[in-house]
């Protein structure tokens, strides 16, 4: 479904009197493929290029060169921080329809008297799927825990019907005990809905817990990938190594 190709991208550093002029290599000569329906996994520490090339694969920044190729439009992205990703300003209905406003759902357009009842049984119905009660609707982002936010940014993602969405850290901003909830329910999604996902995270026990395939990101390369199986019981990079030696015994 997804496909990268020599991805390169760079940053100019040092600016003014006081500063050496430099590159950073954010992504430097990255290619990997996602296929449909599954769930990768990209992992490495702070700095190390995975957010870089999630918002190259999304669009949102163009490479200095290589190759994105998506096999769909239908692309969402679920943030780190949903304190930060919610407009504070917004109804909980709103910020969950307002994919449908923008996207201009054509099944919403058929019937204009009918549009108005169609959408809010769709976001009701997502909102069951978060598992966030109907009182919910009309309350503001800083009425809900940190749990509660990420659950409507996925409520959010989700009610556009995306095939394919980038997890960028959405767990990292949460409690241990909240994080098992969020990843179980993505996992759900995944199974319910047939997502597929390109899960980014600097702890390698969340990516285990989540992804069947995997790739060790260090300093903008791809240092090692495939299976998670493989990879977790005999990795083949010092840097894989490094990282695994780092946390407790995965299962």
């Amino acid at each position: 479904m997804i496909k990268c190709q020599n991805i390169k991208k760079y940053f100019s550093t040092g600016h003014g009197f006081s500063q050496k002029a430099g590159v950073v290599r954010a992504v430097d000569d990255v290619s990997l493929e996602i296929e449909k329906g599954e769930a990768f996994g990209l992992v490495g520490e702070s700095g190390s290029g995975k957010t870089t090339l999630g918002k190259i694969i999304l669009g949102i920044l163009k490479p200095d060169s290589g190759e994105v190729a998506l096999g769909t439009r239908r692309v969402q992205v679920i943030f780190q921080d949903p304190h930060n990703s919610l407009d504070p300003k917004m109804r909980v209905r709103d910020i969950i329809a307002e994919g449908l406003v923008v996207r201009k759902d054509p099944s919403l357009r058929a019937r204009r008297r009918r549009a108005k009842q169609s959408q809010k049984n769709k976001v009701e119905e997502i909102l069951d799927l978060v598992q966030l009660p109907k009182t919910a609707l009309n309350k503001y982002p800083h009425q809900f825990s940190g749990g509660e936010r990420q659950r409507i940014a996925i409520a959010r993602a989700v009610i556009t019907e995306p095939e394919f969405i980038v997890c960028d850290e959405p767990v990292s901003s949460l409690d241990v005990t909240i994080q098992l909830q969020i990843l179980n329910l993505l996992k759900e999604i995944r199974e319910r809905l047939g997502v597929t996902y390109l899960f980014i995270s600097h702890d390698l026990r969340v990516i285990r817990f989540m992804c069947g395939r995997v790739a060790v990101m260090k300093e903008g390369k791809i240092v090692e990938q495939g299976p998670a199986d493989k990879i977790y019981s005999t990795p083949g990079h010092p840097y894989t190594r490094f990282l695994l030696s780092s946390i407790l015994k995965i299962l």
